[in-house]
Formats: structure tokens, C-alpha cells, sequence
């Protein structure tokens, strides 16, 4: 049985109908591929070197014809397996070869100096990704457009000669130039055959899986240049694997505590044990930053979030008004900071600043906050609870539930004097119809309240200049 008995220089580039699902599994009840023994070093004399034969199906005439698999061992290179189609109904075959092993670390590259005639008869493993070239001739096979394939530097230039042949008689019937052209070449491929005059052969293959045969082994070969080399991301995308690009240190200290959770000990406002409050610093789309702060006692098992402002007090207050109209309304994120106030006016019901405190959650997560503050309140719940409140609130309830569940029309109303909460636009970058942004200029109360009267910005050093 000839060493290269599934390959036919003339027989073009495909994939064995069954070659792939067997090449994984190989033969129904027979070993798996992982078992070392099953891979004998490529010989003409071994009798015991016999294919596996599957009946799979012809893609040609959809009938059932034979796969054949060998599973072998290159000398000096390694595991691989030789597939072969034919179809005796419509005659129609198919060679094709994989590696048994992964994807190498690093490309190689073969360059042959081919000048004797001896040199053609190397035997050559071209996988899929591998590019053949003969610089000479400006001659290239790209990557990917024929199968893998166990052959020889003749063979590899003998199927070259049968494709540029396959469609010659058609172009000469046209007529057209191209066909005096492609004769030519290929009277150039056969004198290469022949080695009329030394060539260069190279094959480049990024997967690391291609192979030209040393017949010196183990000596050097002068005559063959190997090179291993890194791959390119390029070629890494080609192969389908992931390339890590290493990741870039960032000098700014703003953008590292962007990226980083900081914690700082503390104290648990129930038990006073020892506690941990992480504290990160978040980017809201369309708006600006701020500050999540969150604690959670491992002692008492107390948790407590709260959202701060990460920017300055805005130089105008914001009043946010939404209709709800629709329960997908519910999802819209939402920033109450401390200073926020909130109100629903049909159901008469105004939450004051302060209250709550600062919270970033969804429309839904605060009025269920709300809900529990208004119903769970100590002073409205026991035996000395007025009746006539009491069915106040779960009224209140009621509606707040028919608001959440969205079977109640109702406006939302968000008034913050420092203007730093914020209602999700869902319609961003575009304007809401249902909801509406104003900017106002606050009163002096409100910044009284704030602490803005007495702060003085702007040419303070005079004065601390005048007191001392």
C-alpha cells in the first residue's frame, strides 16, 4: 500500500462527505482518536497500515459512497489524518488531510531552494490556512482556497497545472486574451516540474501545522530554511483565535478610581461594630457622575446603600415632570439625591427633602420604598392607631400598587433645587413626549437651605486677609 495512496495530484480541493464527524469520533464502537497506538509512522511496507472504511454520503449524487481514514504519523514532524471520498455510482472523489493536533504556538515558514529533480519528490503537508508562493513566478495559493492536503512539491505544482487547465477549452472557444496568458503560465509551471532552472518553494502557515519533508533527517538540510515566528493578530482572527492585546495602564488618577471599588472602615449605625462601606464613583448615560456608597455589618447582618452627587451643586434647580402612561414606565432608572423632593399629585401625596435620602434604583424601587415608609410608619400601626387614617393609607396603598402595576395613570414629580436627580429619557438621545425637563432659578429660601447664602466662592482671601 503506497504511503500516499488517498492523495491524486489531479483531483481538486474538497471535504469528504462523513470525513469530519469520523476524523473526531472515528468508527461506531471502535477507539477514540486520544489513544497514542492508534498513530503508525507513514510507511509503503506496514501491511498492518489499513484505512478505516464508512459508508457516508455522496454530495454529488446523494448516494452512499466510502470514506476512507488513515491515521499517521509524519517522521520527524507528527500525528495526522489522511481522508479520502469515492463514489461508485457517479465516480465522483475527494482527498482531503487534517492535523491530529492543535494550533501551534507560533507560525512556521518553509523555504525550499529546489535544484535537483530529487528535490520535487519531498513530501509536503499544506494545511488549509497554509499560503503557498513560488517568488519566481509571482505564483500564490492563498490561504483557504483548497483543502489540506499530503503530497509532494510536484503535486502541489501538477494540481496547480490542472486548475488553471480546468476552464482553458471554454476561454479559448470565447475567444479571450486571458487564455494565451494562462498557457503561458503554465508552460512556465511545467518547466518548474522539470526543474529547468533552480526555484524558490515556500509555505507559510500561521497555524503551525504544515511540514516539508528533510530526507537528511536528523541532519541539516541546507537546502531548507525553516522559521518560526509569531502571529500576527491578523492571522490570529484568521485562525479564529482570540489575540490578548495587552491592556494599557492608565496614568490618570480620575479614570483609575472610575475602575476601582475603594473601601474604608466605619462603624455600624445599629451595633456599632466594625464595618466595611465600599464606595464607587459610576458614569449615568446622559447625565453626569456620581457616588454609590454601600455598607453591610457582618456583625448585626444591617445594610444600607446611599447615592451622593458626584459634581457641584448645578447653578440651576431641575424639576422633572413624568406621565406615566404605560407599566414599561416602571423600569425608567432613576436618581433621587438628599436634596430631591417628591410628588404625585393624584393621589394628593408629596414626599419632602431629605426623606429617603439619596437612592438610584428604577420608578418601580421607589414607590415600593415609598409604599413601605408611608404604610410602615410606627405611628399609624398598633392598637392606638386612628381608624379613620389607618383606612386613609391603605387607600393610598391601593392606589400606589394600581400606579406600580400600571393600571393607574398618574404624574411623577421630581424637584430638586440643587439640580442633581435624574428620570431616564427613553427615548435618548431624542426628546420624551411623556416627559418634561425644567430649569429654574431657585429662591432664597431654597438656597438658604442649601447653604449657598452664606458661601462665598469668589474673593474670599480679602476678607480673611481684613480679620487678621
Amino acid at each position: 500500500m503506497s504511503a500516499l495512496w488517498a492523495l491524486d495530484p489531479g483531483v481538486g480541493p474538497g471535504v469528504g462527505p462523513g470525513s469530519a464527524t469520523a476524523a473526531a469520533s472515528g468508527p461506531p464502537g471502535g477507539p477514540t482518536l486520544a489513544s497514542g497506538h492508534l498513530f503508525h509512522p507513514i510507511s509503503a511496507e506496514d501491511e498492518e497500515q489499513q484505512p478505516t472504511e464508512i459508508e457516508s454520503l455522496c454530495m454529488n449524487c446523494y448516494g452512499n459512497g466510502m470514506t476512507r481514514l488513515l491515521l499517521t504519523k509524519i517522521p520527524f514532524f507528527k500525528e495526522i489524518i489522511v481522508s479520502s471520498f469515492s463514489c461508485e455510482h457517479c465516480g465522483w472523489s475527494n482527498t482531503e488531510i487534517q492535523s491530529a493536533g492543535r494550533i501551534q504556538e507560533q507560525g512556521v515558514r518553509y523555504a525550499l531552494s529546489v535544484r535537483v529533480p530529487e528535490d520535487m519528490n519531498r513530501e509536503v503537508v499544506k494545511t488549509d490556512c497554509a499560503t503557498a508562493r513560488i517568488p519566481e513566478l509571482d505564483f500564490e495559493i492563498p490561504a483557504f482556497s483548497q483543502k489540506g492536503a499530503l503530497t509532494t512539491v510536484e503535486g502541489l505544482i501538477s494540481r496547480a497545472i490542472s486548475g488553471l487547465e480546468q476552464d482553458q477549452p471554454a476561454r479559448r472557444a470565447k475567444g479571450e486574451t486571458m487564455a494565451g496568458k494562462i498557457d503561458e503560465f503554465i508552460a512556465k509551471l511545467k518547466q518548474l516540474k522539470r526543474v529547468d532552472s533552480p526555484f524558490t518553494f515556500i509555505i507559510d502557515d500561521p497555524s503551525g501545522n504544515s511540514f516539508v519533508e528533510n530526507p537528511h533527517a536528523p541532519r541539516k538540510d541546507d537546502a531548507l530554511v525553516i522559521t518560526h515566528y509569531t502571529r500576527t493578530p491578523q492571522q490570529g482572527d484568521m485562525l479564529g483565535l482570540k489575540t490578548e492585546e495587552p491592556e494599557e495602564k492608565s496614568t490618570d488618577p480620575v479614570e483609575d478610581l472610575r475602575n476601582e471599588v475603594l473601601q474604608f472602615n466605619t462603624n455600624c449605625p445599629e451595633c456599632n461594630a466594625p464595618a466595611t462601606t465600599n464606595m464607587k464613583l459610576v458614569q449615568i448615560p446622559h447625565f453626569k457622575e456620581v457616588i454609590i456608597m454601600a455598607t453591610n455589618c457582618e456583625n448585626c447582618g444591617h445594610r444600607t446603600n446611599e447615592v451622593k452627587s458626584g459634581g457641584a451643586v448645578e447653578p440651576l434647580g431641575t424639576r422633572i415632570t413624568l406621565h406615566i402612561t404605560d407599566p414599561s414606565d416602571m423600569t425608567r432608572d432613576i436618581l433621587k439625591s438628599e436634596t430631591c423632593s417628591v410628588e404625585i399629585p393624584e393621589l394628593e401625596f408629596e414626599l419632602g427633602m431629605g426623606a429617603l435620602g439619596g437612592k438610584f434604583t428604577t420608578l418601580e424601587g421607589l414607590l415600593k420604598d415609598i409604599c413601605d415608609l408611608v404604610t410602615r410608619n410606627p405611628f399609624t400601626l398598633g392598637d392606638s392607631s386612628n381608624p379613620d387614617r389607618t383606612e386613609k393609607l391603605e387607600e393610598f396603598s391601593q392606589k400606589l400598587n394600581q400606579i406600580i402595576e400600571g393600571k393607574m395613570n398618574a404624574h411623577f414629580i421630581l424637584d430638586d433645587p440643587a439640580g442633581n436627580s435624574y428620570l431616564q429619557n427613553a427615548y435618548a438621545p431624542e426628546d420624551d413626549p411623556e416627559m418634561k425637563v425644567e430649569r429654574y432659578k431657585r429662591t432664597f429660601d431654597q438656597n438658604e437651605e442649601l447653604g449657598l447664602n452664606d458661601m462665598k466662592t469668589e474673593g474670599y482671601e480679602t476678607g480673611l486677609a481684613s480679620q487678621r
